[in-house]
């Protein structure tokens, strides 16, 4: 049922939730970024939740600013063991 959720909820997801979420954790993107972003999370979700995220940073690494690839990297790190949590959850 959480995938069903998870999957419904990124489906619909728009470049301003995105744009939103960011700036609600003091990150600013330019519309090039926001773009980056919002490809990697539509395509794939499924891999920085359940997956290993690491090839996907460091794509996204090479695409933005140094300065937000840092924010979102902190980002990660902060929220790494809520994410372990939920999907633990999800797949119990």
């Amino acid at each position: 049922m959480n995938f069903y959720l998870i999957e419904e909820y990124v489906n619909r997801m728009q470049k301003e939730d995105i744009n939103k979420f960011a700036l609600k954790q003091g990150v600013i993107l330019n519309n090039d970024e926001l773009d980056i972003l919002y490809t990697y999370i539509k395509n794939n979700y499924k891999t920085i939740l359940y997956g290993n995220p690491k090839e996907i940073l460091l794509e996204i690494k090479n695409k933005v600013s140094s300065l937000t690839y840092n924010k979102i990297e902190n980002l990660y790190m902060k929220f790494k063991d809520k994410i372990d949590i939920f999907t633990k959850n999800i797949r119990d």
